[in-house]
């Protein structure tokens, strides 16, 4: 096993287009950055998505540690896999950088109920939740209380919207900062 660690980047709906930070990020880095690929992208299945985290971890885990970068409902994704992983499995995951997480619990898109109730279970490795304060998908108070149950520290950067490409954060060097302090 290498020292070598793996980013497992975890779009949520509909993905991560080409000019997302998480797109960047992969771009400039592919060696390091991994895109989680799910099945179905605009019809999202809770159970499926959360069998491909888990079948990515397994498989980074055997080069090195693994870090965690989720956007929307990615969040939600890696909170029900902290959940319902086995019992060790999550050991290869160093931390999670979880932005903008989607609060699937009051969106009013039906393709996201199978995702609630959104699962509160402390996570056992090192996490930063970002959320701005205008995200459609969050309340502020809602995007803190997600922190606090996962045992996360929280970071508000002000108002950017969604924390996607529409936000204007290009490469994103603030988050960059963030994920190299987990």
């Amino acid at each position: 096993m290498s020292d070598r660690t793996t980013y497992l980047v975890l779009p949520g709906y509909q993905n991560s287009g080409p000019e997302h930070w998480q797109s960047r990020w992969e771009a400039a880095e592919p060696a390091a950055f991994r895109r989680v690929r799910q099945e179905d992208w605009d019809h999202p299945d809770p159970e499926s998505w959360v069998a491909r985290l888990d079948a990515a971890v397994v498989d980074a885990a055997a080069d090195g540690p693994v870090v965690l970068v989720a956007h929307s409902l990615g969040c939600v994704t890696v909170a029900r896999w902290v959940a319902a992983a086995p019992a060790g499995r999550t050991a290869a995951v160093r931390g999670a950088l979880l932005v903008a997480p989607a609060d699937v619990d009051h969106a009013d898109v039906q393709e996201l109920t199978g995702f609630r109730p959104v699962a509160l279970r402390p996570f056992p490795f090192p996490s930063v939740v970002v959320s701005s304060t205008d995200d459609p998908w969050v309340a502020p108070d809602r995007a803190r209380a997600f922190a606090r149950a996962w045992g996360a520290r929280y970071v508000e950067p002000g108002a950017y919207g969604h924390l996607n490409a529409e936000s204007g954060l290009g490469d994103w060097p603030a988050g960059r900062k963030l994920l190299l302090e987990l």
